[in-house]
Order: structure tokens, then sequence, then C-alpha cells
């Protein structure tokens, strides 16, 4: 099931995606939810972020060929930080290129969406506690992030997390292929099976510091292959059954 988030003469709804159109939903897409009987064209509605988190928990160096490339080590827990939800934008929404930055880079990667509280979850039940999948892009000034020496003004610019298009609720996450181009240019290209840590132990991992929340993001580290980007760039992550996450860098 794809669901997809969208404002409708300024009322914000979900839908199910199926045969291109938008089925309005009705009720929680984290509890219990009915189609409402209506449905809309994508032109007839302007699609957002599938997620409102609380907060976004991202995972750096989380790919065994990205650590490769860049001639590190491979971590023994994972790297967590922290992404402001004011940096989220949809598909379709231009990445704002700051001023104080000279390298800003792209970073496809596979998001998971919490579906309930999560405290202290074990690996093994992390699944029960994931709605489903998303493509996002962690946008990085990487030059500002070699400056400070950590991560948070890098990564938290607004428009610095394209999400989307959709929540996949029936994905392999284990198994998914990932790809990133920039200008139609092939530029990422792996499958999660190359995850040091998957998503699951993610989960219980994060879990075991701060409580989830229904609708939180979590996203899970990018492959090797990243690069800069110039103004004028069109981005694009693309995921197994989830689809396209499309964005220009203005």
């Amino acid at each position: 099931m794809k669901i997809i988030r969208y404002s409708k003469a300024s009322v914000e709804n979900y839908g199910v995606l199926r045969d291109n159109k938008i089925h309005e939903l009705s009720g929680d897409i984290f509890t219990e939810f009915s189609e409402s009987g209506r449905s809309f064209l994508f032109g007839e509605v302007d699609l957002l972020p599938p997620v409102d988190p609380s907060k976004i928990v991202a995972v750096g160096l989380n790919y065994k060929e990205h650590a490769k490339e860049l001639n590190l080590p491979l971590p023994t827990e994972p790297l967590i930080f922290l992404k402001p939800k004011s940096a989220i934008i949809a598909d379709g929404k231009n990445i704002i290129y700051p001023d104080m930055s000279s390298r800003v880079d792209y970073e496809g990667e596979l998001g998971v969406v919490i579906k309930k509280r999560a405290k202290n979850v074990l690996t093994s039940d992390a699944k029960d506690y994931i709605l489903g999948y998303t493509c996002v892009n962690d946008v990085t000034a990487r030059d500002l992030q070699f400056k400070d020496g950590q991560f948070t003004r890098a990564k938290s610019f607004d428009t610095f997390c394209p999400v989307g298009p959709c929540i996949q609720t029936e994905l392999d996450p284990k198994n998914a292929k990932l790809k990133t181009y920039v200008n139609q240019e092939l530029r990422q290209s792996t499958c999660t099976s190359d995850m040091i840590f998957d998503m699951f132990y993610i989960v219980s991992f994060i879990s075991q510091i701060m409580t989830l929340e229904a609708g939180d993001l979590i996203i899970t580290g990018t492959p090797k292959g990243v690069g800069s980007l110039n103004r004028g760039d069109e981005i694009t992550v693309e995921i197994d059954t989830i689809g396209r996450l499309t964005n220009k860098i203005v």
C-alpha cells in the first residue's frame, strides 16, 4: 500500500495511491482507517511530505561500500544525529542552496516511518513498530560539516530533507534497490543488503536512547557515490516499489 499525504482546498488528508488516483482515507493511518469513497487525480491536489514527524533521526556511515570509499573503518554501533522537521519538503519542491555554503551534497537514503510509540524495543520486535518506508535525500552542506566538525549546521538548513513521494507499507527493507540520479545521470546504485546495521536494529538502538513517536522518521544512511550539487541541478532518489523523489536545487 502506498500512502500519500496531500492538501485540497487547504485541508490536509491522507490517501492511498491506486490506479494513478489518490483514494481519500478516513481515520488515523497509525491506528485504523478506511477509504472514504472519494478519489482525486494528482493535478487536483497539492502533494505534501508523507510524514509530519516530531523528530528526524539520521544514521551516518551505514553502508560498507561507502565506508570503503572514504577509507574509514566500519562503525561498531550506529552513528546517529538529528535533523529538524523544518528541513522537510515534499516531492517536486525546491532545495535552496544556502549562501553560507560553497559545497552542497546529495545523499539518497531509505527512510523508516514509525507506527507507534517505541521505547526499549527489541530488534526482533522492531518490525511491529514500523508503518512503512519512503525515499529521503539527506542534503548536506559538506564544507560546513568539515568546518564545524559535527553535523548540526550542515544538515539543518530549511529544505535539506526532501521526503516522499509516499509511505510504502509493503517493502523488503533488507533487499531494496536504491538509486540516486543527478540530471538523469546515475550517481548512486546499491542494495540495502549492504547496510552495516539494518533498520530493525537501528529502530531498536534508537529506542534505547529516545522515545520514538508515531510518525517519526528515521533515515538509514547513504551508500557510496555521494557528490556535490550545483544550482539548477535536478536530483532524484528512487527506491524499489516506493517510487521516485525528485527535487531541483535553486
